[in-house]
């Protein structure tokens, strides 16, 4: 991984929520340049911050860092509502799920 990719990726992924670098930087407490010093290489944010960066996409950092998911927080989400499935309705979905990946 390079910092360029981190860099990338959060705009990605901010891109994606439909909000801006200003409205991210004050979403999560900093001042409106924070998000902007990120993509434009100025900083890194430190580990505490890219934790609260992932909360904020709702995502895991595992998902962060794996650029073959294109749609991570849409992905997570899916997990999510699929944890809270009785066993019958897991076999269905997992059965739909199939059948959508051959088509």
């Amino acid at each position: 991984m390079t910092t360029e990719f981190i860099r990338d990726r959060i705009s990605q992924l901010r891109l994606q929520k439909g909000v801006s670098e200003y409205q991210m930087s004050y979403d999560l407490g900093h001042s409106r340049s924070y998000i902007y010093n990120i993509s434009s290489g100025k900083s890194l944010p430190p580990m505490a911050e890219f934790l609260q960066i992932c909360d904020y996409f709702d995502i895991t950092p595992s998902q962060f860092f794996d650029d073959t998911i294109e749609h991570p927080a849409l992905l997570q989400t899916a997990i999510q509502e699929l944890h809270r499935l009785k066993e019958d309705d897991l076999v269905l979905a997992i059965s739909l799920l199939r059948r959508l990946n051959k088509e």
